[in-house]
């Protein structure tokens, strides 16, 4: 019989308590502070992630310090940078909401806490199974090293006082800018939200959309993107100052669409068009709407680094939004209104109820509204594509 050393019990132990004892887990993380590296450009999500760690706090003892980022990947560089330096424990991450690219770096450079996603209690009531949207991160197995927490899909939005009919597709925006002149941009690519526009575009206009699903080479990258461009060509002239200026980011140009400076805006959140009018930011008449064939979506994740110095209480709060009951709260519209990561099929009666019972608004769309929803392509295919779209139309 093969002994085990104290020394390796112990760190076979550390690194993943939740499948070993959730208990345990929760006994380690009394009186942590977690540092959660989250994008902080909604104030609507800074509100729920304070209220997260409110929760947290007073449930478990386990606080949260809303570390706001504008790129996840401020982050993931800081990761990369204590590792280099041998900082193997200690880590000032402890939890990061992530997905994409940063996930894939993340995952191939060994950089990540886990697996543990399958230790977590409420994980029972999300679909982890091969292929799921929660088992998938742009192509890529999860493979527990990350936990989901909220649902995110491409949707556009646009003034109906002023647009009767808003493109009916991605090929249709070229003829719609065409005949209303200077109304329509997008966000920079160097903006998750316009290499998202980019990727929509592309995913509609690929020749062989199931290339999109695999890395990216020069071969295939070059094919399925030559439809693209040529698209985006004809686009760009009619665009908003000529296509040569570009709002930095989504709140910039949602605040254009309220100053009725363009027509049409965009979001990685059906749910804030009716938001944004509850707060003043929009015009009651604003509204969403998606091409015909769908949009793409996804599903943010929670990670935990290597070296985090929480990472009990990080899992603890990984699990604390998988609660049922957190995950309506998360999806009643007065509060953040996104989608939930749960499977309803997985919930009881009164978990059913309680996202029955949610208030609706005009400006929110249904499930059934928002249409088919389209997979990310690769990451690899978003990291070329803005730099190729930098190298084309940057000077």
């Amino acid at each position: 019989m093969r002994l085990i050393s104290a020394a390796s019990l112990i760190v076979a132990l550390s690194a993943a308590p939740a499948l070993a004892d959730w208990q345990a887990t929760l006994d380690a993380a009394r009186g942590q502070i977690v540092y959660w590296n989250a994008w902080g450009g909604d104030e609507r999500t800074n509100a729920f992630i304070d209220w997260v760690g409110e929760q947290t706090a007073e449930r478990y003892g386990v606080s949260v310090e809303h570390v706001r980022l504008s790129d996840t990947a401020e982050a993931v560089t800081r990761v990369i940078s204590e590792r280099a330096a041998g900082q193997d424990s200690g880590g000032s991450v402890d939890l990061v909401w992530i997905n994409g690219p940063n996930f894939l770096a993340m995952k191939e450079q060994g950089l990540l806490f886990g697996p543990f996603v399958d230790g977590l209690p409420n994980a029972r009531f999300v679909d982890l199974s091969p292929g799921a949207a929660a088992a998938m991160d742009f192509t890529v197995p999860v493979d527990g090293m990350e936990s989901p927490w909220r649902l995110a899909k491409f949707v556009f939005v646009h003034d109906s006082a002023r647009v009767d009919a808003p493109p009916r597709s991605m090929a249709g925006f070229v003829d719609w800018a065409a005949a209303n002149q200077g109304r329509f941009t997008h966000p920079d690519p160097s903006n998750f939200m316009g290499a998202t526009f980019l990727k929509q575009a592309l995913v509609e206009l690929a020749p062989d959309r199931a290339a999109l699903l695999q890395p990216a080479t020069d071969d295939s990258f070059a094919e399925q993107t030559a439809p693209l461009w040529a698209w985006y060509d004809a686009l760009r002239p009619n665009m908003w100052r000529g296509g040569e200026a570009l709002p930095a980011n989504q709140s910039v140009q949602q605040q254009l669409l309220n100053d009725g400076e363009v027509d049409i805006a965009m979001s990685f959140d059906p749910a804030s068009t009716a938001a944004a009018i509850a707060e003043g930011l929009l015009p009651e008449t604003a509204r969403v709407f998606v091409p015909e064939g769908g949009t793409i979506g996804n599903v943010s994740f929670v990670a935990i680094p290597f070296n985090a110095a929480n990472a009990a209480g990080a899992q603890v709060v990984a699990n604390f939004l998988l609660d049922p009951a957190v995950q309506a709260r998360m999806q009643n519209i007065e509060v953040l209104g996104s989608f939930s990561v749960l499977d309803p099929a997985r919930l009881d009666d009164a978990g059913r109820a309680a996202f029955a019972a949610l208030p609706s608004a005009p400006a929110l769309p249904t499930l059934e509204d928002l249409g088919p929803t389209l997979p990310e392509p690769h990451a690899s295919w978003m990291t070329r594509l803005t730099a190729e779209w930098a190298r084309r139309y940057t000077r």
